[in-house]
């Protein structure tokens, strides 16, 4: 029987996981869909050959008979929604991992998934190489991450409210942040959900440290990940084309997010750790 999901955020993200799921790419059926901007899952729900229930608000879609929602709204959606998921016995993929550093929400989800015996599904994003960080969290002594990124799809980063930086000023590339990965996701939160990523599966170890670049000579999403400890050393770099319809997201976060729900609605054979 195919999953029923649930989709909370109909933006570059949400509609392309709807597309997979109605062209039959994810194995699943898509019955129901929430998004803050009422003519956003209007305009997606007409896009799709299956027409799903568009709900009125997240309490809806968390009490629908679906077996999983999948979150691809902002870090504010899961902050304000995911324990209510959880309390209504549905699975949870969340797309917006920058919240999850927040101590307080992640204990409280992690806490949910126990008292209510549900999952919360993580894709990896943008970039590669997770299972390696996972593996060796235990004796990993650093992690850095530098992401360059053209500085037009820096724009409207929290980060701006209190810098002088401007972006359009910017003529070669420039570094404009360093700093704890915590600090990055709230200041970039629609920009670098790959260090929260990074962050939690190298959790207890160590905290993963961030630069931020913007290059206007380049028109690719860059991400390069140095990790070191008592295991050795390894180094990977990522250069990711950005979504036609939305250049704050990698096309790879797309792609990551559809595979991530075709595995779960699946049952085969799992690589990686």
């Amino acid at each position: 029987m195919l999953k029923r999901i649930g989709l909370l955020g109909c933006g570059a993200i949400g509609t392309e996981i709807a597309k997979s799921i109605d062209s039959g790419k994810i194995p699943a059926k898509l019955t129901h869909l929430y998004d803050a901007k009422n003519e956003a899952a209007i305009a997606l729900a007409l896009k799709l050959e299956n027409k799903p229930q568009i709900t009125s608000n997240v309490a809806l879609l968390a009490s629908a008979p679906v077996d999983l929602i999948v979150e691809a709204a902002s870090q504010d959606a899961v902050r304000d929604n995911a324990l209510t998921i959880l309390q209504n016995r549905k699975d949870l993929m969340i797309m917006s991992v920058g919240a999850l550093l927040d101590e307080s929400i992640f204990e409280v989800i992690m806490q949910g998934c126990k008292d209510f015996g549900r999952s919360v599904y993580l894709s990896s994003g943008a970039i590669v190489g997770l299972d390696g960080i996972k593996s060796v969290k235990d004796e990993l002594e650093s992690v850095i991450l530098v992401t360059t990124k053209n500085p037009k799809s820096l724009k409207g980063a929290k980060f701006f409210e209190t810098s002088d930086i401007d972006l359009d000023k910017i003529t070669e590339s420039t570094t404009i942040f360093e700093g704890s990965a915590k600090e990055a996701v709230k200041l970039f939160p629609a920009n670098i959900n790959v260090a929260a990523l990074l962050s939690l599966y190298g959790l207890g170890s160590v905290d993963t440290k961030v630069r931020i670049v913007a290059n206007p000579k380049t028109d690719k999403n860059t991400h390069e990940i140095f990790a070191e400890g008592t295991f050795g050393k390894f180094s990977i770099k990522v250069e990711n084309v950005p979504s036609e319809t939305n250049p704050k997201t990698s096309r790879l976060a797309i792609l990551s997010a559809i595979e991530r729900i075709k595995s779960i609605c699946q049952n085969e054979c799992k690589i990686g750790t």
